[in-house]
This record gives C-alpha cells, sequence and structure tokens, in this order.
C-alpha cells in the first residue's frame, strides 16, 4: 500500500513529533496525574479515536477543502475554545465531595474519553496538520491511490502515537499514584484538571491558524 523506501524516514519524523510537547500531551499526562491510569488510558483512546477520524477526512480529501476555507478554520478554532472554557469551568464547579474514588473511575474515564476526542477534532491545527504532513509520504511508485496511501500511513502514526501515549500514562500514572491517596489533592483534582482545560482554550484561541497552500 506504501512505498516502503519511505517508511524509515516517515517514522524517524513521527517519533520525532510524539517527543515534541502538545495539547494532546497535556491532556493525557495532567489526566493520569490527577485521576490514575485509567481515566488517562481513556484519554489515550479518545486522542487516537479523533486521530483515525482526522485520518479518514485526509484520505476522502474532505480535511483539505476544510483547511482551504479560512471560515471554516476560524469556525472550529472558536468551537473549540468555548469548548475548552466550558470543560475547565465545569471542573472548577464541580465539589470537591464528587471526586470518584479510584477504584470507580469507569464515568469519569468514559467523560475524558470523550473530552479528548471532540476537543481534538475542534483543533484546526490538527486537522491542517493531517492535510500537510501526510501527503509528503505519498509515493507516485506506489500503485496504491494517494487516499489509499494517506489512510496507512495515518493508520500507523495513530498506532504508534498510541504506543506512544499509553507509555507516557504508565509513566505518569506511577509518579501519581501516592497523590490520588492524598486527601488534600483528592478535594483539587478537579480544580488541575480545569486549570489544564483553561490553559488548552488559551492555547488554541491565542494561535494563529494558517490556511495550507495545497498544490
Amino acid at each position: 500500500m506504501i512505498d516502503l523506501s519511505i517508511l524509515p524516514v516517515y517514522l524517524t519524523a513521527v517519533v520525532a513529533l510524539l517527543l515534541i510537547p502538545g495539547p494532546d500531551m497535556l491532556l493525557i499526562a495532567s489526566s493520569s496525574l490527577s485521576y490514575g491510569k485509567k481515566v488517562g488510558i481513556f484519554a489515550s483512546l479518545g486522542n487516537a479515536t479523533s486521530g483515525l477520524i482526522l485520518t479518514l477526512l485526509a484520505a476522502m480529501g474532505v480535511s483539505a477543502l476544510i483547511a482551504m476555507n479560512p471560515i471554516a478554520l476560524q469556525v472550529l478554532r472558536l468551537l473549540g475554545g468555548a469548548y475548552l472554557l466550558k470543560m475547565g469551568w465545569d471542573c472548577m464547579r464541580t465539589n470537591p465531595v464528587d471526586a470518584p474514588e479510584i477504584e470507580q473511575q469507569t464515568g469519569l474515564a468514559k467523560t475524558l474519553y470523550r473530552r479528548a476526542v471532540i476537543s481534538n477534532l475542534l483543533n484546526p491545527k490538527a486537522l491542517i496538520f493531517f492535510v500537510l504532513f501526510l501527503p509528503q509520504f505519498v509515493s507516485t511508485q506506489s500503485t496504491a491511490t494517494s487516499g489509499e496511501q494517506m489512510l496507512v500511513l495515518g493508520l500507523l502514526l495513530n498506532v504508534l502515537g498510541l504506543i506512544f501515549n499509553l507509555f507516557l500514562v504508565s509513566m505518569v500514572g506511577s509518579l501519581g499514584k501516592s497523590l490520588l491517596k492524598n486527601e488534600k489533592f483528592r478535594t483539587n483534582q478537579h480544580k488541575v484538571m480545569g486549570l489544564v482545560f483553561f490553559i488548552l482554550a488559551i492555547w488554541l484561541l491565542a494561535s494563529q491558524v494558517p490556511t495550507p497552500v495545497i498544490s
């Protein structure tokens, strides 16, 4: 499906990208630290789900159409910022007594999964990334179409990203295990996540989203 000669370069680029701190890494790490590994795993799965959706949109050419429309990009940016602000506000308003016990985090894990999916899909930079990054590794030497190659490349990117994020969850979750047993921290854990969502909202709203020129 893809030109194997470009695979080493592609994998090197993917690893380099995964090591660069970004909003996804911040959300997953803070979820793991504040609520434990289970919630962090679900946040990682949410990130992977949004990545699969963006891969499909890129392979079908839908992402490119959206990325070429400055108004659509700005609407996405504003919606994404508003959503993150609402999540931050909801966390800040949560009563400390509502903090879940470590053994009872299924509901919270599902919430973080949903939030990770939506926040990433409403991030125009994530969409532009797939539009600009994947086509660089589409080869004319392959018998597959550009859409098929982008689909395979995107799936590979998402698998490697999920593995990296699960490793991050394991590391950060282990470090935060003692914090989850600290009563003082548990009364403020929702506020920690609220602050993270506010930071992500400012990060998104303050950023400039360029319109890519696609030849």
